[in-house]
């Protein structure tokens, strides 16, 4: 019997009745058939000798693609738990998925060791049983016989994983001399994995209850060629230097105390002075946009966090509530019910739309211990907020606008890769993970899509991760080494104004409900002054570094001159210090140079007598001579953005 498959670019070819997504990538070139790592049918990623018994749409999947790595990962991890297994006789298994970058695997050793000093033997093991070119072959199995296997292994958990199946739902996958409860799929064989790196191991509670036994999850890496897994190392190298805690404690950014608590960072004058640049910026741009500041307390009462719905949905994320005078209060989680407050506390006409409110607000989540990490999870968060009440037909263009202000935004911080992350709501979880209105849902999702498409921007959609107001945009970025980043949120927002009874009086003198768009465009001060960090390396931009110029006298006797400039410097609203200690000038360079200062200003006997400075620049470059005003103007010219 003849089948029609489909392709990605619309092409429909004739197949027998049987055939495998390798058979048809064969048909097409024997090279496409070496790099394909499984098959999406249907939508479905399968492994790629499944055979299609029907008409189908088929895309086949490579490295290239986002699935057929993570394939090649999950097989990956079978391949690791084969070699664990060999060494290791008599370990249990937990689970082993993939992740972004690779896989782990939850190990139970029992009374055996295992430490970093045993990474090169479960690498070699592992190459071994790759060059083995060993199927993974794949078998439905009943419960019955599933449980038989795991109770003659001895496996507790993964009959507890069996325990929650049904028959019909079971398949196990066997490589080689090891066989896996595994719902799939996985690349054809054991051949495709030519590089292999076990990174380190950490503690990992069975199905993330401490409750349940610590296990051990080994963290690992693969892939197809040799040369790309040494490209990584060296990203990886590259990105322990560009940590943005390492790097915060050497530039004096930010710290943590034990007697402040975790996750609440205290700023150090140099960060300080980043927020205050970042504000000022953010500001600046937003009141050129047409926005209005707006000022909100930290708390607020349980009534209003009800009214919002916020409460039933975040109750987990937000802090133990305070009794007081007989009401309960809760420390601010959002800025949005007090914001839609100033919205509801005069009239308003359609000619006051669209209002646009901002607030650097900050805000308190209650993030479990074990999330916390550095500036990137905190308990204690500075959010650019905004919010924009418009009506229906000034959406498509202020939604737009938003989208419009990021693009600034990536191009003034040399972000060059980014894509918008469209986060759409599931029907099925109406009423329970979201606000139960699904004309609003399908209304506002189209309403954001037809935005999206309309400006080419490039995005990707996703079901079931709306916020439960309304369909969002969350914007990935990569930095400068190509680490992703979750970094800035712009929100549809339906049900407030209607949970607050706002209105705004129309053309007709009719009341009518405004559409919400809540936005964040630079994150909240943590996350992107972590992200930034990493991104510059610490080697801030000149408008953008705390401190701009170090002014280094090469002895004392120059001090008064150094103060000269030190004064004219701060009056052209240049962020200059001087150097006073008593060190040689080799010294003090190398010292502004660890601490990335943009420029060192060196001045001696001749910098005095001429009133000029001699200019080196971060890195080493020396600008020679210039006259203290000739230095203020390229600073200026250099700083504007």
């Amino acid at each position: 019997m003849s089948i029609s498959i489909t392709f990605p670019d619309g092409a429909v070819r004739q197949y027998e009745s049987g055939v495998s997504a390798l058979d048809i990538a064969k048909g097409i070139s024997e090279g496409l058939a070496r790099n394909v790592l499984a098959a999406k049918v249907n939508g479905v990623v399968v492994d790629a000798n499944r055979t299609i018994t029907a008409d189908a749409t088929l895309q086949l999947l490579t490295w290239n693609d986002d699935e057929g790595k993570k394939t090649f990962w999950h097989s990956s991890a079978h391949l690791l738990a084969e070699a664990l297994e060999a060494l290791y006789p008599g370990v249990k298994f937990g689970i082993g998925p993939p992740i972004d970058k690779g896989f782990y695997y939850d190990i139970d050793f029992g009374d055996q060791k295992f430490g970093a000093e045993d990474f090169d033997k479960l690498e070699a093991k592992m190459n071994e049983l790759a060059k083995a070119n060993s199927s993974f072959i794949r078998s439905e199995v009943s419960k019955a016989d599933a449980i038989s296997y795991f109770t003659e292994k001895a496996d507790p958990y993964k009959l507890e994983l069996i325990n929650d199946l049904n028959d019909g739902e079971i398949t196990f996958y066997q490589q080689g001399n090891f066989t896996d409860l595994c719902r799939g799929p996985h690349i054809p064989n054991t051949g495709f994995v030519k590089a292999i790196k076990v990174l380190n191991t950490a503690g990992a509670y069975w199905r993330g209850s401490e409750k349940n036994k610590q296990l051990t999850r080994i963290y690992a890496i693969t892939f197809p060629k040799r040369a790309e897994l040494d490209e990584y190392l060296l990203m990886l190298e590259e990105a322990k230097k560009r940590d943005h805690r390492k790097l915060g404690k050497e530039l004096e950014i930010f710290t943590f105390d034990d007697d402040v608590g975790p996750g609440l960072p205290l700023w150090l004058p140099n960060g300080g002075a980043m927020i205050e640049i970042l504000e000022n910026f953010a500001k600046k741009t937003e009141r050129e946009a047409g926005y209005e500041r707006v000022k909100t307390p930290h708390i607020a009462k349980e009534s209003m966090y009800l009214k919002s719905g916020h409460l039933p949905y975040y109750k987990e994320s937000m802090f133990p509530p305070m009794e007081m005078d007989g009401d309960t209060y809760y420390l601010k989680a959002m800025n949005c019910p007090h914001h839609h407050k100033i919205f509801g506390a005069l009239p308003r006409s359609y000619k006051e739309l669209p209002l646009r409110l901002a607030e650097y607000g900050t805000c308190y989540r209650y993030e479990q211990s074990g999330e916390l990490f550095g500036l990137m999870r905190v308990r204690s968060l500075q959010m650019n907020d905004a919010h924009i009440y418009c009506t229906e037909e000034q959406f498509e263009q202020e939604f737009r606008a938003v989208n419009d202000l990021y693009a600034r935004y990536f191009k003034v911080f040399g972000i060059d890769k980014y894509v918008m992350r469209f986060s759409t709501h599931d029907p099925a979880k109406l009423g329970e993970k979201y606000i139960n209105n699904p004309e609003l849902w399908l209304k506002t999702e189209d309403m954001v899509r037809k935005v999206l498409i309309n400006s080419n921007i490039p995005y990707v959609e996703v079901a079931d991760e709306a916020a439960f107001y309304g369909p969002k945009i969350d914007i990935q970025v990569w930095s400068a080494i190509g680490k992703e980043f979750t970094l800035a949120t712009n929100q549809v927002d339906f049900a407030q104004a209607e949970r607050f009874d706002l209105y705004y009086i129309n053309e007709k003198s009719e009341k009518e409900r405004p559409l919400i768009i809540h936005r964040a465009p630079l994150s909240t001060h943590e996350r992107f002054i972590g992200f930034l960090l990493e991104h510059y390396a610490g080697n801030f931009p000149t408008w953008l570094a705390p401190k701009q110029v170090a002014i280094l006298p090469i002895s004392d006797k120059y001090l008064d001159y150094a103060k000269d400039v030190c004064n004219f410097l701060k009056k052209c609203d240049i962020r200059a210090f001087i150097d006073e200690r008593a060190e040689k000038a080799g010294k003090k360079i190398r010292d502004a140079e660890i601490a990335k200062i943009p420029y060192m200003l060196i001045v001696g006997e001749k910098e005095a007598g001429s009133g000029e400075v001699s200019v080196r620049r971060h890195g080493g470059e020396d600008l020679g001579a210039m006259k203290q005003e000739a230095f203020a103007e390229h600073i200026k010219k250099e700083t504007e953005i």
